[in-house]
């Protein structure tokens, strides 16, 4: 069945920078676009940033561009997303995501706080 773990999430002070990590298994990792999402306290889950099969497209949301990162190891079936110059307002709980075959599978999560 499909799994996605993400780690890497935690606390660190405005403008410092984390890396995201999700593992996948139970399919065929290089073959699907990946993405990370993100939900803030008391506001909708929204995409922060995708990434094609081969990583020839990386689309990003505009909150994030030039900020953040996103990549992929498909040997690992590992999906990156580096965040730098992190804002309080990037706090949330960053999800992991693929549809394989029209269904949308999730990670638990990781919480990412930006706070000093």
């Amino acid at each position: 069945q499909v799994q996605l773990v993400e780690s890497g999430g935690g606390l660190v002070q405005p403008g410092g920078s984390l890396r995201l990590s999700c593992v996948a298994s139970g399919f065929a990792f290089s073959s699907y676009t990946m993405n990370w999402y993100r939900q803030a306290p008391g506001k909708e889950r929204e995409l922060v940033a995708g990434i094609s099969p081969t990583g020839g497209s990386t689309p990003y949301a505009d909150s994030v561009k030039g900020r953040f990162t996103i990549s992929r190891d498909n040997a690992k079936k590992t999906v990156y997303l580096q965040m730098n110059s992190l804002k309080p307002e990037d706090t949330a709980v960053y999800y992991c995501r693929v549809r394989v075959q029209a269904i949308a599978y999730w990670g638990q999560g990781t919480q990412v706080t930006v706070s000093s």
